[in-house]
């Protein structure tokens, strides 16, 4: 996993950083894991209008990185945009619970084996924007993080039936990690935002507010915990009752049903283990089937985090949480 530290404007980050790649040889005009096809184009251009509208700052910071990579702005908003809207291999779990004593926020994200040194863990300080610890498979996007305010975002992503020009998965989570301070905020960014692709979005916050949102382009589900619990968890489906008929059963989703599983068995009623170390053993598969992938099927968990939101810690695991150890991340403070 690369670790990278952005500081400055949007614009700033985004020429130095692209600048760099160019440096060591590496362009930023194709991608390992999808085609950039005309149709990829077509979206991406109809989403920009959407980003100009409500995040006009993320287009500076693609507009830095193509012009110091040297490549077309035009191609990285098509990888970039189109991310999430058509097929993609990700693959995550996410669960928070909330005690007196304990608000944390939780996540495995499951990818492919053969880029897994690409990964990226990064810390963005930018100009007018909330300083945050984010990760992700690609750049720009993120898939999960916490910002300086102790508001974590993690999104699961779900294979898309319906998608309309406007904020994928990863777009929407750095959107709310830049933008939001509670969860309240950020759900109601969720139901103010265009959004183009499927998934869900785990949400919790230092005052113990937390929820999962499934949402599409057509509809917005939130969910709380149940009636005498204390936890919410998600995975590669969507759960809620509206949402069902958004499932594609014929796709294969990494036992997404299992994991879920077991998530929800391991924490339902059982409060009185809630623990940062309860967690890590959860994502570590201790309590049924969570990162146990063949690699040589080219599947694996790629990383794992532990969101203290009460400790202001950051648990984080380059790797399999199965075969490698959880390492608290020191370099950046919460507020």
């Amino acid at each position: 996993m690369y670790h990278r530290r952005f500081k400055g404007t949007h614009y700033e980050v985004g020429y130095k950083w692209g600048k760099t790649l160019l440096k060591f040889g590496k362009k930023l005009d194709n991608c390992p894991t999808f085609e950039l096809t005309e149709d990829r184009y077509i979206f991406a251009k109809e989403c920009e209008k959407e980003y100009k509208r409500y995040f006009p700052e993320l287009l500076e910071e693609i507009q830095g990185i193509a012009e110091g990579n040297e490549i077309p702005v035009e191609t990285l908003q098509a990888l970039l945009f189109s991310m999430y809207c058509f097929e993609f291999d990700n693959k995550c779990t996410c669960f928070a619970f909330k005690t007196d004593e304990e608000i944390l926020f939780a996540r495995n994200s499951d990818f492919l084996v053969d880029i897994e040194k690409l990964y990226m863990n990064c810390i963005y300080n930018l100009k007018n924007s909330n300083s945050f610890n984010g990760n992700t498979t690609a750049f720009v996007q993120m898939e999960d993080g916490v910002n300086e305010h102790g508001l974590a975002v993690g999104l699961t992503f779900i294979y898309p039936k319906i998608k309309k020009p406007g904020f994928n998965s990863g777009m929407l989570v750095r959107y709310l990690l830049e933008k939001c301070r509670t969860t309240e905020e950020a759900i109601a960014e969720l139901h103010r935002l265009p959004i183009a692709s499927a998934q869900t979005i785990t949400i919790a916050d230092k005052y113990g507010e937390i929820a999962v949102v499934e949402n599409n382009p057509k509809d917005i589900v939130v969910i709380r915990p149940e009636e005498g619990e204390r936890f919410v968890a998600t995975a590669n489906n969507f759960n809620s009752e509206l949402m069902q008929q958004y499932r594609n059963t014929t796709i294969d989703d990494w036992r997404s049903h299992d994991r879920y599983k077991t998530v929800y068995n391991a924490l339902k009623g059982k409060q009185e283990l809630y623990s940062v170390e309860y967690a890590k053993a959860i994502l570590s598969g201790k309590y049924g089937f969570m990162c146990q992938y063949n690699r040589k099927k080219n599947a694996d968990t790629v990383w794992s985090v532990v969101y203290d939101l009460k400790r202001k810690q950051v648990w984080r695991v380059e790797g399999n949480p199965s075969r490698k150890q959880f390492k608290e991340d020191v370099r950046w403070k919460f507020l």
